[in-house]
């Protein structure tokens, strides 16, 4: 379900209720926890953060012009993601992550590389994705992505 929105309030405003309380307090759980230095935007149909040309001018090297993603939020068909590129870029912080997981939800863990899937709003750890991601700055972000990823 990707959005044609091009604003953040935009893209709030067309979800259901149901998805649209869950995805207003990941946002504000993101914010709160964010560290300086990550802008919020919309990309590829969803809410994103990333780093802006402003910070690192290279930008995202599928697309130069596009800033360096660094995570995403989305209401899918079937459940709420959250896509965060640094713990699919980091096996230390994907192990921190997999190893607080059940301290704060019961089940299991629905995950792919960069992908965490909440298909039950009620199952959103919120405190633990503010730890995730503050876990991670700019800077941070930027040496592990030019060491891993950027060709």
């Amino acid at each position: 379900m990707q959005s044609k929105a091009t604003t953040v309030d935009e893209y709030l405003k067309e979800l259901p209720e149901d998805r649209k309380v869950a995805m207003t307090e990941l946002r504000k759980v993101i914010l709160k926890n964010l560290p300086k230095g990550f802008k919020e935007t919309m990309g590829y149909g969803m809410m994103g953060y990333v780093v802006p040309h402003s910070k690192y001018t290279d930008g995202y090297h599928c697309d130069p012009k596009l800033p360096l993603p660094f995570m995403s939020i989305a209401s899918q068909k079937n459940f709420i993601a959250v896509y965060h590129m640094g713990m699919y870029a980091d096996p230390k912080l994907l192990k921190w992550f997999t190893d607080e997981y059940p301290k704060h939800i019961k089940g299991k863990l629905d995950m792919g590389k960069s992908c965490l899937r909440f298909k039950k709003s009620d199952q959103i750890p919120f405190k633990l994705i503010g730890e995730l991601v503050s876990k991670m700055s700019p800077d941070d972000w930027i040496k592990i992505y030019e060491k891993n990823l950027k060709p």
